[in-house]
C-alpha cells in the first residue's frame, strides 16, 4: 500500500522543539521532491518547507524562516522537519506531500504533490 505516514506531532510548551518525520512505504522517496504544509483551524494550507529529491535544494517560507530545518535521509525513506522556539501560532495540523514534479518556483504551493499524509497535529501552548 502506497502511503505518507507523519508522526513526531504533540504538545510543547512556547520555546520547545520537535521534529516531524514523514516516512513512505509502498514506494521510495529518492525521486520525489517532499513539501511539508500546515493547517491551523479555519485558516487555509500553507506551505513551510520543501526539499528537492536529492537535497539539492529546500525553502522555507519567510513566515517560519530561522526555526524550522528541512532534511532528508534516503536510505531511511524519510524527510524530516525540525521546529525549533515554537510559537502558539504554530498550532496546525501537518502535512507531507511527495511529488515527482515539483519545482523549486512552486514547491511552496500545493502544486505537482501526488501523495499526501494525514498530518499530525503540533499544538504549542502559551
Amino acid at each position: 500500500q502506497v502511503q505518507l505516514v507523519e508522526s513526531g506531532g504533540g504538545l510543547v510548551q512556547s520555546g520547545g522543539s520537535l521534529r516531524l518525520s514523514c516516512s513512505a512505504s509502498g514506494f521510495t522517496l529518492d525521486d520525489y521532491g517532499i513539501g511539508w504544509f500546515r493547517q491551523a483551524p479555519g485558516k487555509e494550507r500553507e506551505g513551510v518547507s520543501c526539499i528537492s529529491s536529492f537535497g539539492r535544494y529546500t525553502h522555507v517560507a519567510n513566515s517560519v524562516k530561522g526555526r524550522f530545518t528541512i532534511s532528508r535521509d534516503n536510505a531511511k525513506n524519510t524527510v524530516y522537519l525540525e521546529i525549533n522556539s515554537l510559537k502558539p501560532e504554530d498550532t496546525a495540523v501537518y502535512y507531507c506531500a511527495a511529488g515527482r514534479r515539483v519545482f523549486a518556483s512552486t514547491c511552496l504551493l500545493p502544486i505537482g504533490y501526488h501523495y499526501w499524509g494525514q498530518g499530525t497535529q503540533v499544538t504549542v501552548s502559551s
